[in-house]
């Protein structure tokens, strides 16, 4: 249960980071609104998460992941660069992420 409430709260971060692009500095209206109400949800799930998960662990899949799926969209429909160095830093997310998981972090 604990790894499904964190996946909630990593995609509501990535939703609420992605709407923060669109909503201009916060100039317009609907994408602010989703940007706020985002992280809301973002920090419930993952104040719930917490309750079962280790914090250094869910922290950690929580930024980590929403780092690199950020990225990633910011590629595919932002039109942001990605180069060696980015791709070479997402990996490095993914693998630190996936130690801490296997057990790196007890």
């Amino acid at each position: 249960m604990g790894y499904g409430l964190l996946a909630g709260a990593i995609a509501a971060e990535i939703l609420a980071t992605t709407s923060m692009k669109y909503s201009e500095g916060f100039t317009k209206l609907w994408p602010s609104l989703v940007t706020g109400v985002g992280y809301l949800v973002a920090f419930v799930l993952l104040a719930q998460a917490l309750k079962t998960l280790q914090v250094g662990t869910a922290y950690a899949i929580w930024s980590g992941a929403g780092t690199a799926a950020v990225a990633v969209l910011g590629f595919l429909f932002l039109g942001e660069s990605l180069n060696a160095a980015k791709i070479a830093g997402i990996l490095l997310i993914i693998a630190g992420v996936a130690v801490l998981n296997l057990g790196g972090a007890h």
